[in-house]
Order: structure tokens, then C-alpha cells, then sequence
């Protein structure tokens, strides 16, 4: 796969580029080409959990448009910390979280993949909880069989997404999109761009998979915003 010349941005250091996940996540993927045992291929989104003309923001960073006047009054952003748990659910995730940062090449680091129940965050980013976009990645199948991100196609709208922190905060959040692009056609903008509240990307492989490359053809993207947050014990 071609990957951008990362010296055409000098933000792409402040912000992962736009085919970053795909790059690091997806090429190589193995489970549908050598026909492990598996549940069938992952689970991509449907149109309806996708976001519509009246609840799609027209550019960004005016995301907050999108919260309906009649829904409850956002919680107060949270201030950074560490995230150390991803739980959704809805899907049976719940996943510790490892940091991760910028290869040399601009683009970010995968997860190791010895480990199929693990999740990454964009640790030069923003923190789940606080004012802008939090990044969280994940694989979708490692050679091993389905990884934890495996089912992410299947979440809908209003699902909750909580983040467990270093503080000893949950950071709740809820669905408010899921969508699939190409690696063709992916919106680096609308996934990455900044936010001013606070927000959460969930980030793995999908929109096909081409068995000849060995690789899938794009991401699979979930869009959601803090609705709540909760002090735990972990």
C-alpha cells in the first residue's frame, strides 16, 4: 500500500494522518484469506447507524451541532488522564489499553498482536474525557483468529463506550455514528479533526478485504461524544 509523504503536513506530528490506522492495523490481515475458524467476516455498519443530512455535521470542528437542543446539558470536560480500560458492553469488549505514538514513517503504531484482547490510544493525543478527539485503535483478526475490534462494525447508535482512566474515572460515552470508508476515500478531517468538546474515534480494519493484497480496503470508524463520567475503582 502507498503511504503519504508525511512531509506535505506539518501537523501530521499533532494529529495521526489520514491513513494511519489502516496502514498499521490492516495490511496483512489473515483471518477471511486462510480461511480460520471463524464466526463469519466482521461485522460492517449499516447505512442507518451512519450519520443522516439532519444529524451530520456540515464541517468540522462544529461536531457539537449534531447534539440534539433537546438533549440533556453535556458533562464538564474531564481533565487528561491516562486511559487504561476500554469497555463496550454491547460487543463484550473489555480490553486494557496500551499507549501508542508515531512510527518514524507519520504513521501510528499498532498494538502488538500478540495479544488479541488489547487496544491502543494515540498517546500524543488527546485523553479520553478531555476537550478534542480521543483515538483509540484496535485489530479487527490477528493470525490468531478474531481480535477485539472484531465485532466494532456491529455497534449502533446509543451505545455506551466507557473508558477507564489512571485517575480512577470512568469516561462514558456515547455512540453517535458508524462508518465504514475505503482507504481511498477516508475523511481525515471528519475522523481526526479537532473537536471542541470532548469526543472518542474508535478506530479498526474493515470495508472489505482484498485477498489478493492481503489486506482490508479500509476502516471501520465509531464517532462518540462524553455523555457521562463516574468515578471507579481498578
Amino acid at each position: 500500500m502507498e503511504r503519504p509523504d508525511t512531509r506535505r503536513s506539518p501537523r501530521l506530528r499533532n494529529r495521526v494522518s489520514a491513513v494511519a490506522a489502516i496502514a498499521a492495523l490492516c495490511a496483512g490481515g489473515l483471518l477471511i484469506s486462510k480461511g480460520l475458524s471463524q464466526p463469519g467476516p466482521p461485522p460492517q455498519p449499516t447505512a442507518a447507524q451512519g450519520f443522516t443530512a439532519t444529524d451530520a455535521a456540515p464541517s468540522y470542528p462544529s461536531s457539537v451541532a449534531r447534539v440534539p437542543s433537546r438533549a440533556p446539558a453535556p458533562p464538564a470536560p474531564m481533565s487528561p488522564a491516562v486511559p487504561v480500560r476500554v469497555r463496550i458492553p454491547a460487543i463484550a469488549v473489555s480490553a486494557p489499553i496500551t499507549a501508542l505514538a508515531l512510527l518514524p514513517s507519520g504513521h501510528l503504531a499498532a498494538p502488538t498482536d500478540s495479544n488479541r484482547n488489547l487496544a491502543g490510544w494515540y498517546a500524543a493525543g488527546t485523553a479520553p474525557g478531555a476537550v478534542g478527539t480521543a483515538i483509540v485503535a484496535g485489530h479487527v483478526d490477528t493470525q490468531a483468529g478474531p481480535a477485539v475490534f472484531y465485532n466494532l462494525g456491529a455497534l449502533r447508535k446509543g451505545t455506551a463506550v466507557d473508558v477507564d482512566r489512571a485517575d480512577h474515572t470512568t469516561a462514558v460515552f456515547t455512540v453517535d455514528a458508524v462508518e465504514a470508508y475505503a482507504a481511498s476515500d477516508f475523511p481525515s478531517n471528519k475522523v481526526y479533526g479537532n473537536v471542541n468538546r470532548p469526543e472518542l474515534r474508535l478506530i479498526t480494519c474493515g470495508a472489505g478485504f482484498s485477498k489478493s493484497r492481503q489486506e482490508y480496503l479500509g476502516n471501520v470508524v465509531v464517532f462518540a461524544h462524553l455523555t457521562s463520567k463516574a468515578h471507579t475503582r481498578h
